[in-house]
């Protein structure tokens, strides 16, 4: 679905409309000293007891946190610990009831919107894949830098700096391509460059990383480190530890809306950040199988793919799932493992035949109501475009897979859709206030409860899970992995595309890597390693 930024109005969404119009305070914000350069200040950024709230939720309670010159300072916390609340008053996007911010030496109330905060030299890159689908690379590279009257940037300039900086990102960027047709990674990549572009002082990237596939992820990695080695400050928002263990210097905790520590890089252990986050010293963040995958996956094969190609050229795929299997999905972004789970969605009709073995008797699958009829379930990867209805209220985009088993007569039983969303609220930790208030007033980890609680009420024998742990927190992933796990106990089959290795090893039976639009290798339980994983998302084979 193609929206034009006008619309964009929600949450960090604002700031592309802010970014699209000039705003009176630029003058006023340009106009302030360089005042950390002059005085060399070692902290660019200081908060102190900052609080916001919305109504009578308290996305934030007591913040405060220093960001120093030439730093990574990785902040971490669960979904609804009131990062994303800090990020947009950081931004411009939001202002704090209460407490004070100073930028660059400078003492300031608030950011009164995202134009000052970028003119203060903050630039952030938000976790929604913020671009305007119908218009080009390198338009999107500069949204938000050019007034309506006239371009402040020379064409070639442009042109030259957007390569340039888009160039550290991806192999041949083409300015002149539709972004809406560029794959996830690569569009995420754009609004990096956005951001790039700027040269910050202050770098935010909120859960930046992970839209983006491990080539450029890595190649952000050193980005960083280049802008850090010449004095740009960076908040890295993110819920995966290995990043955080590769590329930051110091770690914020947040819990409930406060700040509860700040450790330097070596006390940053996993155990103690989990301890922190959650609140529970004995907390751990290893990932246990809850039912032994030998007494688990059954004989009964689901569904089955046979000669399905994926891309002109690619080998045909072969593969069997079984009932009460857990089935892993992976490679780098792009190389056809997307395109497999939206072929068993029915969404893309392949070359090649997908049989499903789920009734009497065997039958191709041709579309996504025939999936659905064979107790096929599809969440998608971009919750916010294919998921969820964003006027519509919380019990709404639940019920909405559920509407015709509550209806008698032509009449909606509501009784009967209370007690299924109480049942499912139940079954996956799901804390939502008034099941009447806008699936937009969750945060993005219940937002994705709400998703695959609303498949799992037309119980399926195959799910379909479209990398659902992206951009969550631990203790939402936990829950969606206790599901699974239960789920597969029961002898539902699910295949589940993950952009997280750790994920990956811990969690599934086996797992297929995708490269360049075929399986490129299969790793069962026992192969499964980080080395291995990794080496065969390149194509090689572990040693």
């Amino acid at each position: 679905m193609l929206r034009e930024p006008a619309i964009l109005l929600a949450g960090s969404q604002a700031a592309i409309v802010h970014l699209m119009r000039d705003s009176p305070e630029q003058s006023l914000a340009d106009a302030a000293p360089d005042s950390a350069s002059a005085s060399g200040l070692d902290v660019v950024l200081r908060v102190s007891g900052l609080a916001k709230s919305f109504g009578a939720t308290e996305a934030l309670r007591d913040c405060s946190l220093e960001l120093r010159r030439g730093e990574v300072l990785a902040i971490m916390g669960e979904n609804a610990s009131g990062k994303s609340t800090l990020v947009k008053i950081l931004s411009g996007v939001h202002r704090p009831d209460r407490g004070t911010l100073e930028v660059m030496g400078q003492s300031l109330p608030h950011l009164t919107s995202p134009r000052v905060a970028q003119a203060v030299g903050v630039a952030t890159v938000f976790q929604e894949i913020l671009i305007v689908a119908q218009q080009t690379v390198l338009t999107n590279i500069w949204l938000g830098r050019d007034g309506l009257l006239r371009r402040r940037v020379a064409a070639q300039d442009r042109r030259e700096r957007g390569r340039s900086v888009l160039t550290r990102l991806i192999d041949d960027p083409r300015l002149d391509s539709v972004a809406g047709r560029l794959a996830l990674s690569d569009r995420q990549a754009v609004c990096i460059a956005r951001a790039l572009v700027r040269e910050p002082r202050i770098l935010i990237l909120d859960e930046a990383t992970s839209a983006l596939d491990v080539a450029t992820r890595d190649r952000l990695f050193d980005v960083m480190r280049e802008l850090r080695a010449a004095g740009t400050s960076i908040l890295f928002i993110s819920h995966r530890m290995d990043e955080v263990e590769e590329i930051a210097d110091r770690v914020t905790v947040m819990r409930s809306g406060r700040t509860v520590a700040t450790l330097a890089h070596e006390d940053a252990s996993p155990r103690r950040l989990v301890a922190l986050m959650t609140g529970v010293e004995e907390a751990g963040q290893e990932i246990r199988p809850a039912v032994a995958a030998q007494t688990r996956v059954r004989d009964t094969v689901l569904v089955r793919t046979r000669g399905v190609c994926l891309s002109e050229g690619a080998k045909p795929i072969d593969v069997e799932v079984r009932a009460g299997e857990l089935v892993g999905v992976a490679g780098l972004e792009g190389h056809g493992q997307d395109g497999f789970l939206r072929v068993l969605a029915g969404v893309s009709p392949p070359a090649g035949e997908v049989e499903c073995l789920t009734g009497p008797g065997s039958h191709a699958l041709r579309s996504p109501a025939e999936a659905r009829a064979a107790g096929i379930a599809y969440v998608p990867r971009d919750r916010r475009d294919e998921s969820i209805f964003e006027t519509r209220s919380i019990l709404e985009n639940f019920q909405v897979t559920t509407l015709e088993a509550d209806r008698r007569r032509g009449l909606l039983r509501r009784r009967a859709t209370d007690k299924r969303f109480d049942e499912y609220t139940r079954l996956l930790n799901i804390r939502t206030g008034h099941r009447s208030n806008p699936i937009t007033s969750l945060s993005g980890g219940t937002q994705q409860k709400v998703v695959i609680a609303r498949w799992l009420a037309t119980h399926p024998r195959i799910l379909l899970l479209n990398d659902p742990t992206r951009g969550v927190d631990m203790a939402t992933k936990s829950d969606i992995y206790r599901v699974l796990r239960d789920a597969a106990a029961e002898g539902v089959a699910v295949v589940m595309l993950s952009t997280e290795v750790l994920e990956l090893i811990e969690l599934m039976d086996r797992v297929l890597v995708f490269r360049e639009g075929e399986v490129f290798t299969e790793l069962s339980r026992e192969e499964l390693s980080r080395p291995r994983l990794v080496a065969a998302y390149f194509g090689a084979e572990h040693e």
